[in-house]
């Protein structure tokens, strides 16, 4: 037989010993054309379909022993040896011309890492498209159908691969990455249709829904490409919400948490309406669960609850000063079910919703930043009480965290058994800062201004007197 090509219109047949890989009985065809303009596929049952496959399987390796089929696999192997070779020796030098373009935008530089870490399938891809094309031209183009199957899989790898670094997630990058190559592996060998329908006969029926492998997998990359979206809407909102200076702290947070449930709830509703599953007969047992759940879980939606309402009338916010009981220390989050406490050694509360809407709080820092300290001293009888309270407010003042515009005070309270007893007051505005560190250096600079204008403090004093005929024994017998 001669050579005929298809050529300006004109379509005719390939030479017998060319015929197969590429003929209609290749398995990438066996659902191929014919069928798809069929409209549906055949009926078929698992048994079927697997023996459908595994004679597909033989039909490709016996495929394999025509002598273009062991040429190209040959071909092949050579391109992938000099892919390698050549990946050997530009990978280091592209990595020295990569360290001298630092000034280039991370953009540009993250692209060009990402095709250096697959040099050798960009270098293999480069090489195979070449060679098919050129074989197209001075042979049969059954003679590089292999080869043309080898070069779009690696093509597509290619594409998936460096689309799929966008994701910053390590694990769900990998799992999108190995479903498309597989997907597409599937689509280019034309074997879409057999594995949609073998999955889809690997199920169970569930009233009016049928709950199969395809099913299971269609909810899956639905559900996936959903919930990926829906976070990738999430972080830009927040942030944009965060950088709203007009919004105060405890609003930005609830709009965000109000943001997340709705972008996540519509992406789970979304996600099984996509792929045909019937939530009208979830309805009976979601009840259930719920009133189930509501007895178990009281708590934990009263902390809910509780959180929503602390959000709303703003009685604290992140960065606020509080005290409750023992625990004191400023509001480093806001969360759904707890408010998060650090303290001035480090410690970090997690305290209950519940417990800062029933308890007793004291916010240092509601309305505003300025917090008023009292400390209480006394001195001598002897002293001047007029002296003393100017030398107290002069000694506070010298302190560093002390205000100055909010001027100090000091005021008798009292004439005790041994002392004469005063109140110092002082106000600071930084209270993250610490209380107890501020009077003890208001305390210090009291001590130290008394030492210098001879302000005595008191301190309790014993005498005892001997009576008459009392004996004193200062030794042991």
């Amino acid at each position: 037989m001669s050579k005929i090509r298809v050529m300006q219109g004109q379509i005719q047949s390939l030479p017998e010993s060319d015929k197969g890989l590429a003929g209609s009985d290749s398995p990438c065809n066996r659902f191929g054309m014919d069928e798809k303009l069929a409209g549906t596929a055949p009926s078929q049952s698992t048994e079927e379909l697997v023996l459908g496959l595994w004679s597909d399987v033989e039909r490709f390796f016996i495929g394999l022993l025509r002598p273009w089929s062991g040429y190209q696999i040959a071909i092949a192997i050579g391109l992938v040896i000099a892919a390698y070779l050549l990946n050997r020796f530009l990978n280091p030098r592209m990595h020295d011309w990569m360290r001298s373009k630092t000034h280039w935008p991370n953009s540009r530089l993250r692209l060009l890492v990402i095709l250096r870490r697959r040099l050798r399938l960009v270098i293999f891809v480069a090489l195979i498209w070449p060679t098919v094309w050129i074989m197209r031209e001075v042979t049969w183009p059954s003679r590089s159908y292999m080869l043309g199957i080898l070069a779009q899989l690696a093509l597509a790898w290619l594409i998936i691969a460096i689309l799929t670094r966008v994701i910053s997630n390590t694990f769900l990058r990998q799992v999108v990455r190995y479903c498309g190559w597989i997907w597409v592996t599937l689509s280019i060998l034309n074997l879409t249709e057999d594995t949609r329908l073998l999955l889809d006969s690997a199920g169970i029926n569930l009233g009016d829904t049928h709950l199969s492998l395809w099913l299971l997998l269609q909810a899956v990359a639905s559900l996936t490409i959903l919930f990926t979206l829906a976070r990738f809407l999430s972080r830009t909102s927040t942030d944009r919400i965060r950088s709203n200076k007009e919004i105060s702290p405890s609003m930005q947070v609830l709009m965000v948490k109000f943001l997340q449930v709705l972008l996540y709830g519509a992406a789970v509703f979304i996600g099984l309406q996509a792929v045909g599953f019937d939530l009208t007969g979830l309805a009976f047992l979601s009840g259930a669960i719920g009133v189930g759940l509501g007895f178990g879980l009281q708590k934990v939606v009263s902390n809910l609850v509780s959180g929503i309402i602390i959000l709303m009338d703003k009685s604290i916010k992140p960065g606020d000063v509080i005290s409750l009981g023992s625990t004191f220390g400023w509001i480093e989050a806001l969360g759904a079910r707890y408010v998060s406490v650090v303290t001035r050694d480090g410690k970090e509360f997690l305290i209950p919703n519940e417990d800062l809407i029933t308890g007793q709080v004291v916010n240092w820092s509601h309305s505003n930043d300025y917090v008023r300290l009292d400390i209480e001293f006394g001195t001598a009888y002897g002293d001047d009480p007029h002296q003393v309270r100017t030398i107290a407010i002069e000694a506070a003042l010298s302190v560093d965290r002390v205000l100055s515009f909010k001027p100090p005070v000091c005021h008798i309270v009292g004439f005790g058994d041994s002392s004469v007893d005063y109140v110092l007051r002082f106000w600071i505005r930084d209270p993250t800062g610490g209380l107890t560190n501020i009077r003890g250096n208001v305390f210090l600079a009291l001590w130290d201004a008394f030492q210098e204008n001879g302000i005595s403090i008191p301190f309790p004093q014993r005498e005892v007197t001997l009576l008459p005929g009392s004996q004193v024994q200062t030794k042991p017998e």
